[in-house]
């Protein structure tokens, strides 16, 4: 195995600082939140958090929108779950997020404030799971 150099120390942290930030909170009016439960994880949530990643990047909306995960969202037979959660908006939580989904919701929902009908889901009602 080679040795790591400081310079590849280097561009590994600034690489993984940046991924980080994405996950920050603070200061952002956009919170994207996938299901990441083992039913979510097994139907394709991993795809759909690195589609949404990969659009708010392409859109450059990275300084307003963070994209977290959570555990089980109460609605298995839906996954991958999404919640999206806007200043000035109620939070719609989204189900059976592919890829192609999760970029239609960037585009749809958090660029253009339109919530997307046709993956809308019922949020489960507090404590019922």
């Amino acid at each position: 195995m080679a040795k790591l150099t400081l310079a590849d120390l280097r561009k590994i942290r600034d690489e993984k600082s940046k991924a980080m930030k994405r996950r920050e909170v603070d200061g952002k009016t956009t919170h994207v939140i996938v299901g990441f439960g083992t039913c979510g994880i097994a139907a394709g949530a991993k795809d759909a958090f690195n589609a949404f990643l990969d659009e708010i990047d392409t859109e450059k909306l990275t300084c307003g929108v963070t994209v977290t995960y959570a555990g089980c969202m109460g609605v298995c037979g839906s996954e991958p779950t999404v919640e999206v959660q806007m200043d000035g908006m109620e939070p719609v939580m989204y189900g059976k997020v592919t890829p192609a989904a999760a970029k239609q919701i960037v585009n749809e929902h958090i660029i253009g404030r339109k919530v997307v009908s046709s993956l809308k889901i019922d949020k489960p009602a507090a404590g019922a799971k």
